[in-house]
């Protein structure tokens, strides 16, 4: 994607102009000095420099791909705010060195031509190599505010190969370019992008938990700018606005421009007014002034090589990917497949040992009878820190967790038998905050199921009056009437998602669809709401749908009677907290539950009701497990909910086939990051095994 590409592009092409510039006045003075047998050690410090920047940039995607999801957010928000410096750096110096770097790149080539070739390769090295840091961090920066890499690459890539034809063109004397005009062009345009970085870094450091207010809004135009518009898209990925952005992020960005920007112009207007000098234009399109060649160096008396040619460059550009390597592979996180743990009623836990910090893997061998649970704990509060369930006898599964300094222990849950809980091995060293869920037991969700089960029971009382009375209407011959209370009715069943599934054979006779019965809307086994529907927006008469307007009256009123005695698993609720919006995603959505009468939003509406109920029954849970989850899940609910009412207009709801595809995109954006929001709720509040 473009948006994706254009910040990697520019510093691709910035830094490569800027790069490159240096290395044809390298090779234009060496060519002019008549010390062409110089030109491999320049080049040799040139690929040693891109060695370097790549493994730099390795370096950089391993150690977060290794870090825990709070670490990495906490690494990216560092490394952006490093990124950000360096930028702000970069482009103050070229706009104070445009107009004399030339010169001063000569006289340093000058100076190393009389003395030995690691001089001239290191002076090559150094000034093409902080170039190519500053691009590996940028790069990795902006790949990972898109949240890919192949625009942010393709983007650098194009960028570096326009640089190095540009560079060309000015070597062989074929282009004339203003370079103070540009860099200053792009300068401004960097500190643009720079702050929107910063921005994103912020943001990083937010979630990572280094900085507050994460929940802190200055704006949220979720609900009316479509996420997925290529004008957001491109805003986004250009200059990394979101729709919704904290005050830290706000204060940080426009704090940022406030400083910066105007520092720059005016240090732009102040190099233009200093002593009016005119820029002159040499083989590189770079000089301020005509300077006499330099005295050609006599060339050094040949003698006899003691190393064959090729062994500096390979070595110079060898030794960063080495040194990289080693980086990567001492870093590395040891893995645990020396260390077997075993688990089973009278071995849990055997040849566990103290590991070491960070990501680490165990190999979870059951070498009892039973088919077990296991989870790696704090013995002290049997907090979990990481589980394997369903681990049948004789078979070995890997359980993937980060350690840092404290107590650990196994706790094995074989099946019909007696929770067992290893010894516990402490721990030493850092490894930084490590965050374990709490378990949660029936007990707990007892008070948070007996509340819900108080809402739907009041619910199926109201739709027991509702539908009592849509059957009147019908019977009536009031097919107007019967329209609008099918609709009541319809939403109340909606707004108790929760509980669909202990209602049993219920549901299909109250909300059957028509998909899958071979007869389709005119199949015997149609009925209820939707059967209804059909018919009301169909032509059907009062007398086609007194029967099926019976029927789902009857089906209510004996959902009424047996729901007490249902059974409903209370590890239901957090399930049901993510599937009922994942439904209305599938279902309503798309239209498919749609029999004629354009209410699928209304639906979906009552669907985010129930779901909006059900949290708050959770909510004493949640707030426990995840202090900053339901602020974040509440946010999200009122983007939705706002999109929503905007389709509302009195009594109608427009139809899911008539919104536009910008407002379709946005709806279906703002129920995907609800249910992203959401997904972590049934981990939080699983019920864990104690016995």
């Amino acid at each position: 994607m473009w948006d994706d590409a254009f910040p990697s592009f520019l510093i691709g092409l910035r830094e490569g102009l800027e790069a490159g510039l240096i290395v044809s006045i390298l090779v234009a003075t060496l060519v002019r000095a008549d010390a062409r047998s110089r030109l491999p050690q320049v080049w040799t410090g040139v690929l040693a420099a891109i060695a370097l920047a790549l493994s730099f940039g390795a370096v950089l995607t391993f150690t977060a791909a290794n870090l825990s999801a709070t670490a990495q957010e906490t690494f990216g928000g560092v490394l952006s705010v490093i990124a950000v410096a360096f930028v702000t750096a970069m482009v103050f110096w070229m706009r104070r060195s445009a107009r004399t770097f030339a010169g001063e790149i000569k006289e340093k080539v000058t100076g190393a031509l009389g003395m030995g070739a690691g001089v001239l390769m290191l002076t090559s090295f150094l000034a093409v190599g902080r170039e190519g840091l500053e691009t590996a961090l940028f790069l990795w920066t902006t790949a990972r505010a898109a949240g890919e890499s192949s625009g942010p690459l393709t983007g650098a890539a194009i960028g570096l190969v326009l640089a190095a034809g540009l560079c060309w063109g000015l070597y062989r004397r074929v282009l004339r370019i203003n370079l103070t005009k540009f860099f200053t062009a792009t300068g401004v345009v960097l500190v643009v992008i720079a702050a929107g970085v910063l921005g994103y870094g912020l943001r990083d450091l937010q979630e990572g938990g280094v900085l507050p207010g994460l929940t802190a809004y200055a704006f949220d135009l979720s609900g009316s700018v479509d996420a997925d518009s290529w004008y957001s898209t491109l805003i986004q990925g250009v200059f990394n606005l979101m729709p919704a952005m904290t005050w830290l992020q706000v204060v940080g960005y426009v704090g940022y421009l406030a400083v910066v920007l105007p520092l720059f112009v005016r240090g732009v207007r102040g190099v233009r007014s200093v002593r009016g000098e005119r820029i002159k234009t040499t083989e590189t399109g770079t000089q301020t002034q005509t300077e006499p060649a330099p005295t050609p160096a006599p060339e050094a008396v040949s003698s006899p090589r003691r190393r064959p040619v090729w062994v500096v460059p390979v070595a110079v550009v060898a030794v960063p990917a080495v040194v990289a390597g080693l980086v990567v592979a001492f870093a590395r996180p040891k893995p645990a497949s020396s260390e077997t743990v075993a688990v089973s009623e009278t071995e849990c836990g055997k040849g566990f040992t103290a590991p070491d910090t960070g990501r680490q893997t165990f190999q979870m061998h059951n070498t009892g009878d039973k088919t077990a649970e296991v989870y790696l704990i704090d013995p002290a509060t049997g907090a979990v820190y990481g589980e394997v369930e369903g681990l049948a006898p004789g078979t070995t599964r890997d359980l993937v967790a980060t350690v840092a300094g404290g107590s650990y222990a196994w706790r094995c849950v074989p099946t019909g038998a007696k929770a067992v809980t290893s010894a516990t091995v402490h721990v030493s060293g850092g490894g930084g905050t490590v965050r374990a869920v709490v378990p949660v037991s029936e007990n707990d969700l007892a008070a948070p199921l007996k509340a819900y089960k108080v809402y739907v029971d009041q619910g199926l009382a109201t739709l027991e009056t509702q539908t009592r009375q849509l059957s009147a209407d019908i019977a009536g011959n009031h097919l107007g009437k019967a329209r609008a209370d099918w609709l009541t009715a319809h939403r109340t069943y909606a707004s108790l998602g929760a509980a669909y599934g202990t209602f049993e054979d219920f549901d299909q006779k109250i909300n059957g669809r028509a998909d899958g019965l071979a007869g389709g809307v005119a199949d015997k086994d149609f009925a209820g709401f939707h059967r209804i529907e059909y018919g009301l927006w169909h032509g059907q008469s009062a007398g086609e749908l007194k029967v099926p307007a019976q029927q789902l009256a009857t089906a209510v009123v004996g959902l009424r009677k047996a729901f007490p005695t249902q059974d409903f698993d209370p590890g239901d609720l957090p399930l049901r907290a993510h599937e009922i919006l994942e439904n209305a995603l599938q279902f309503e959505l798309t239209g498919d539950t749609d029999e004629g009468s354009g209410t699928n939003l209304a639906t979906v509406d009552s669907n985010l009701s129930g779901t909006r109920e059900l949290l708050s029954v959770l909510k004493p849970l949640l707030t426990k497990e995840s202090p900053t989850l339901l602020p974040t899940v509440d946010a999200a609910v009122a983007r939705l909910q706002k999109l929503l009412d905007s389709a509302h207009h009195g009594g109608s709801w427009t139809p899911v086939e008539q919104l536009s595809q910008p407002d379709k995109a946005r709806l279906d954006g703002a129920t995907g990051q609800l249910l992203e929001d959401l997904a972590p709720v049934p981990d939080l509040l699983e019920i864990r095994k104690s016995a």
